[in-house]
């Protein structure tokens, strides 16, 4: 089973690596062996697994991964490494934060943290960036997380066929696909397990996210009890800024979070077209509009994360 997990995915140009690394991910993603798409989540889990299952457990490997997701985009490469060791260790320094070491101490032991850690100063001493590509998110998907999209770049798959509302598009385009140069992951041979795939994502460009996100600043800052979702944009919008190229698409995945929910309640989830709704009532003063919005949002969403605490 998939954990419960949203992922947000930035996907560099190509062009935005060293040229050692273009040629190593230029011919990464014409490999027939790497993880598509509908395994690579399920790979990473399972890789994870088996370094904690060992005794006494590894919490972050002992190199960086050579995996990435792979999109193109009229013709352009575009690469979201895994980046699994830089991850492994801010998750734990986030589960070190938020669990008594009491706890913690019963999960990985104290040497085990201790090495890690050390481990990982020396490496981001020496000049390592820090930020991830990839933010995760358990049980939910943060409301900020669905400024940067619009409701046309919805993409629904259920069975493996994708699905959407042809009045929203053209002829020849899809949700998830915000130009007619369509960033699109390349396709895994047919199986009876790809066909079972569901999937439920968003897919954009940096400049367009851009500017839905600084709309969505300007437009909360005038909102006298906003604080904190204009704190939470502005922290997408940061990190967005330290880590994406400019041309770089972005992508909100629901990842394992679609095994919480039927294909019905998928079908019926528009979260980011009520996240731009609920803006657009603040920013043209229908309160109405706002509010109908945003217990649509919350309801739904409340109702994933109380299966957390479900038996």
């Amino acid at each position: 089973m998939l954990p419960y997990t949203a992922y947000f995915r930035i996907y560099q140009p190509v062009i935005a690596y060293s040229s050692r690394e273009r040629a190593y991910w230029r011919a990464y993603a014409q490999s027939p062996h790497r993880p598509r798409r509908a395994e690579a989540v399920a790979a990473e889990h399972e890789e994870s697994l088996r370094r904690l299952v060992t005794s006494p457990p590894t919490v972050a490997p002992s190199r960086e991964s050579g995996d990435a997701y792979v999109r193109r985009s009229g013709g352009e490469l575009f690469v979201c490494p895994w980046q699994t060791r830089l991850r492994s260790w801010l998750a734990l320094r986030e589960f070190r934060a938020t669990t008594s070491a009491r706890v913690a101490s019963a999960f990985v032991p104290e040497a085990v943290v201790e090495a890690a850690e050390a481990d990982a100063e020396r490496h981001l001493g020496r000049g390592e960036d820090s930020r991830p590509q990839i933010l995760t998110s358990r049980w939910t998907v943060p409301t900020a997380w669905f400024v940067p999209f619009g409701a046309e770049e919805r993409c629904l798959v259920l069975g493996g066929r994708r699905e959407w509302d042809p009045a929203l598009e053209g002829p020849g385009t899809f949700p998830g696909e915000p130009s007619s140069a369509l960033p699109v992951e390349e396709p895994a041979p047919r199986s009876a397990e790809s066909a079972a795939t569901r999937a439920l994502l968003y897919v954009t460009e940096m400049g367009t996210a851009r500017r839905r996100l600084e709309r969505a600043v300007r437009v909360l800052r005038g909102v006298p009890d906003g604080e904190g979702s204009l704190a939470a944009v502005e922290r997408l919008e940061d990190w967005l800024t330290a880590v994406a190229h400019p041309r770089a698409l972005l992508e909100l995945d629901y990842g394992g979070l679609v095994h919480l929910l039927g294909d019905a309640e998928l079908r019926d989830d528009h979260s980011a077209a009520e996240v731009e709704a609920a803006l657009t009532g603040l920013e043209t003063g229908q309160e109405a509009v706002t509010l109908a919005a945003h217990r649509r949002l919350v309801r739904r969403w409340r109702a994933v994360q109380a299966l957390e605490r479900a038996n």
